[in-house]
């Protein structure tokens, strides 16, 4: 089972959630710095609203974010470079692809689906211990994301090999330190870093070792 991470690791998001926060900032009239908000991606939404909202609104500005999102952010995120094939890589080895995400599941998988990318399960709304929570419930062997969260919590739920991207806004050197086993520019080397896992797991397998 391959875990991955949604924005900014299969898809780049920052474009339609930069037009949902300018909308939601026209419909309620409240500034938002919508460049700033996209640069923070990562914490659940809630956390970047109560910058901008009384703690009384910020429930109810979440939901209007999520209501109005599939309007102004699903057709403008692109997929990133190799995910298709970083999907194709995980079945010809027979596993199967979870995607793991802090947003909210319903938007996660109407993005999966414009995209025509196949999974076998969706976790929205996993942040934190959130995320360690459903690597261990699916039993990830692999987790993929660009955030140092998702780093931790791949560490946290053992044995979870951490690989991390580039296509964030974080560095290779905070993904290290933040527990990342690899790290990759982007997902188009990740099918022949598959491979060559796969390789070693067998050969490990066949001097008597156990296989991941």
């Amino acid at each position: 089972m391959v875990g991955f991470d949604l924005d900014l690791t299969l898809i780049d998001s920052r474009p339609g959630i930069g037009a949902t926060y300018r909308a939601l900032s026209a419909k309620t009239g409240v500034f938002i710095d919508c460049d700033a908000a996209v640069g923070r991606l990562g914490p659940p939404l809630e956390t970047e609203l109560a910058l901008w909202f009384p703690a009384d609104e910020i429930e109810a500005m979440a939901d209007e974010f999520r209501r109005i999102y599939p309007d102004y952010a699903v057709t403008a995120s692109p997929a990133l470079p190799g995910v298709f094939e970083s999907f194709a890589a995980v079945r010809s080895h027979d596993g199967q692809v979870v995607v793991i995400t802090g947003k909210y599941e319903p938007n996660a998988r109407r993005h999966l689906r414009h995209l025509g990318l196949a999974a076998d399960a969706v976790v929205g709304w996993a942040w934190a211990e959130g995320k360690v929570a459903a690597m261990v419930e699916h039993g990830t062997e692999i987790y993929v994301g660009d955030h140092p969260a998702d780093m931790a919590a791949a560490r946290a739920a053992h044995p979870t090999t951490a690989i991390g991207v580039l296509t964030g806004d974080h560095s290779e050197a905070e993904l290290v330190d933040a527990g990342a086993d690899v790290v990759l520019p982007d997902l188009s080397e990740f099918p022949a870093w598959l491979d060559d896992y796969r390789s070693t797991a067998r050969i490990s397998v066949g001097l008597g070792g156990t296989d991941r």
